[in-house]
């Protein structure tokens, strides 16, 4: 009698690029370290937003930009590991609320440019960030046009995070020392669930903003000035009743 033997079902993750790939630390890790090690490091963000191939240390942009191209996942690259984007679809659609006001507020005074929450970018040696909107004046940006490829070295004056249920506080607070640290002037953390958001001139010092409050450009983008009410009353729009079937 022949008898057949079931292999365990382990959780499927993406093969990068190659299943033959040798894989090379780029961030050293102690040897004792655990998962829950691993989480505290990246700030106690929950294990499903980390990707374990490649092996947490080892991972590259060219593994960003794989996941992102061929297995539709937007991940950071953090000490040389994985970590998928935090975005809910409310938060998304905030995200981009604001954005279409500092698009039109940046076009119609010609200031730069601004990215979505997409656009990768080597703020610092193996981090690689993507901030839900990005402004870079032209100060800033390069004189010559930007590949493709790789992912450029690029810091932005002003970084927004809008804030997701998976992201942890321990989380931003690393987002921002190393935004600050890369040399970004002005940082907004949007909480979608408090409706309020704080502006930040350095990772230690920033300014609460009640929900009847407004954020404000500052030095970075002088006249910009959005209400809290507006952006999310805008977020919470229903179909207008001469507009249902």
């Amino acid at each position: 009698m022949s008898t057949i033997t079931h292999e365990p079902v382990l959780p499927s993750q993406p093969v990068l690029p190659k299943s033959a790939r040798t894989f090379r630390t780029q961030v050293k890790m102690p040897q004792s370290w655990t998962l829950a090690d691993l989480q505290a490091r990246l700030g106690g963000i929950p294990a499903e937003r980390i990707l374990l191939n490649p092996p947490p240390g080892c991972a590259t942009e060219d593994d960003v930009q794989e996941m992102a191209d061929h297995h539709d996942r937007l991940c950071e690259l953090v000490d040389g590991t994985l970590v998928e984007k935090a975005m809910g679809h409310y938060e998304s659609l905030v995200t981009i609320l604001l954005a279409a006001d500092l698009v039109a507020f940046v076009r119609k005074r010609k200031l730069g440019k601004i990215y979505g929450a997409d656009a990768a970018m080597r703020i610092l040696p193996h981090q690689v960030r993507m901030p839900d909107i990005s402004f870079f004046s032209w100060k800033r940006w390069p004189k010559q046009k930007l590949p493709r490829r790789p992912i450029p070295a690029i810091v932005p004056d002003l970084a927004v995070e809008v804030i997701s249920e998976t992201n942890t506080r321990a989380e931003i607070r690393r987002k921002l020392r190393e935004y600050f640290q890369a040399g970004v002037r002005l940082v907004w953390s949007i909480d979608p669930g408090t409706r309020t958001a704080r502006a930040y001139t350095s990772a230690s010092k920033g300014k609460e903003i009640a929900d009847d409050g407004v954020l404000d450009g500052g030095a970075v983008l002088p006249g910009f000035r959005l209400s809290l009410k507006k952006l999310f009353a805008e977020a919470d729009e229903q179909r207008p009743d001469d507009q249902k079937p």
